[in-house]
């Protein structure tokens, strides 16, 4: 493709030697963005441009350079990764029969369905960065093409990315020129890590850390057939990230030294419990917001001196925002009962506390934006998005699965697996 007397190649990324070019893309591609006079949100990747997808199954990095006679130029990056998910869940009885839809009660409660996930094949794009001195030039579209047709050549049904509400500029692209479809509006849900701990013994909850193995079993038994999941589950909780697994129950049904084994749970579980694990993104990344005024910063400093100086009053602090600073994200979330969200609020005050424990500057979830157990996550409005929009595109003609039909086309389920891989 020749380009203004350009030749644009895109390649294969080469660890080796291309990480001082694409650092220096990413620069300028923040530089421009503070530019504009509002506050955005910068990534430091430490150094590691595949942090984000080399704990994948299955994963790539492009990039694009220009050459003008001897002369190459880094101008585009983009990241991609695939896994298999669950895209739809089928019921059949034990004789081998399909239920129709209209057949299964909204609860699920009839035993004698047996819920059956049926799964795909997506890949996931992200990081795509274009030099600002080079923007519509087709570089852009010229990297979603190459790497959707790796993901092709690697059996991926579907493709699907992720942006924000606001980020014109990307959504035109991918749903105008590259024929992606708005899909799902989950919300993502920040809350910032105190001076002072969250005390979790008010809410009379029993929170019990369970093993790599009966993390995967509750998973699996409980939530695989939930929109998103991945099914290399295990992978994801065996990953040096992953800080555990934790279920919280009321206090009157277990303590920690009663708690009777996850298959006793599962058989005869409380009326209320609620899951969560969390991730240490601090370790692949660093989040900075730029861009903010003097007063916004001074403001902000002013609630840290007090929270720390008066900790007793528990008044909530914004964090340092303002230099580097960690995330620990929430994912796997899940509960029943009647009492489910004061346990998931109990569950996310430890996950503060060990956010604080690592020095994390907030802690974060993503959840669909339906999602009865949003309201019961801590969060600020300010720092957090309320509409974060994903959009996909079918790759193939044929479908893995026919029960499924076109899944670009489904309705969206009341909650969805976030992979804290791809946060």
């Amino acid at each position: 493709m020749v380009v203004e007397d350009m030749i644009i190649r895109v390649r294969e990324i080469d660890i080796d030697k291309d990480i001082p070019a694409v650092e220096d893309l990413e620069k300028r591609c923040e530089t421009t963005s503070s530019r504009s006079g509002k506050m955005s949100l910068f990534t430091d990747l430490l150094g590691d441009p595949i942090c984000r997808i080399r704990h994948s199954p299955s994963f790539l990095m492009l990039v694009a350079e220009i050459r003008v006679g001897v002369e190459k130029e880094m101008v585009g990056v983009i990241r991609g990764c695939i896994k298999t998910v669950t895209c739809g869940k089928k019921f059949t009885r034990p004789n081998g029969s399909l239920v129709a839809g209209d057949e299964v009660p909204d609860d699920h409660s009839d035993h004698k369905a047996i819920v059956t996930p049926i799964c795909t094949k997506l890949a996931y794009i992200l990081g795509l960065r274009v030099s600002p001195s080079h923007r519509r030039k087709g570089i852009g579209s010229k990297l979603i093409n190459q790497i959707e047709d790796w993901f092709r050549k690697n059996g991926a049904e579907y493709s699907y990315m992720a942006t924000e509400f606001d980020n014109k500029p990307s959504l035109n692209l991918f749903t105008n020129k590259c024929h992606y479809t708005k899909f799902r509006t989950p919300s993502i849900l920040v809350q910032p890590v105190f001076a002072h701990r969250v005390n979790t013994n008010r809410n009379r909850v029993t929170i019990v850390k369970l093993s790599l193995a009966d993390a995967e079993a509750l998973y699996r038994r409980r939530f695989s057939a939930t929109e998103f999941f991945p099914h290399d589950i295990d992978r994801i909780l065996h990953n040096k990230l992953n800080l555990g697994t934790y279920v919280g129950v009321p206090a009157e049904s277990y303590s920690a030294e009663s708690w009777p084994g996850l298959a006793e749970f599962l058989s005869d579980p409380p009326e209320s419990w609620a899951v969560m694990s969390m991730w240490n993104c601090k370790e692949a990344y660093t989040l900075q917001v730029k861009g903010a005024s003097l007063a916004r910063r001074l403001a902000a400093r002013s609630t840290r001196v007090v929270d720390g100086a008066l900790p007793w009053l528990r008044i909530p602090s914004v964090p340092d925002v303002f230099r580097p600073f960690g995330v620990l994200f929430m994912y796997g979330l899940g509960a029943e009962g009647p009492r489910a969200k004061r346990i998931v609020k109990a569950l996310c005050g430890h996950a503060h506390n060990m956010a604080k424990h690592l020095m994390c500057g907030v802690v974060a979830a993503e959840v669909a934006a339906q999602d009865p157990l949003r309201l019961a996550i801590p969060h600020w409005e300010r720092l957090s998005c309320a509409e974060d929009v994903w959009c996909i595109k079918r790759l193939v003609e044929d479908y893995g699965d026919g029960p499924v039909g076109d899944w670009t086309k489904s309705s969206p389920g009341p909650s969805i697996f976030v992979d804290p891989r791809e946060f």
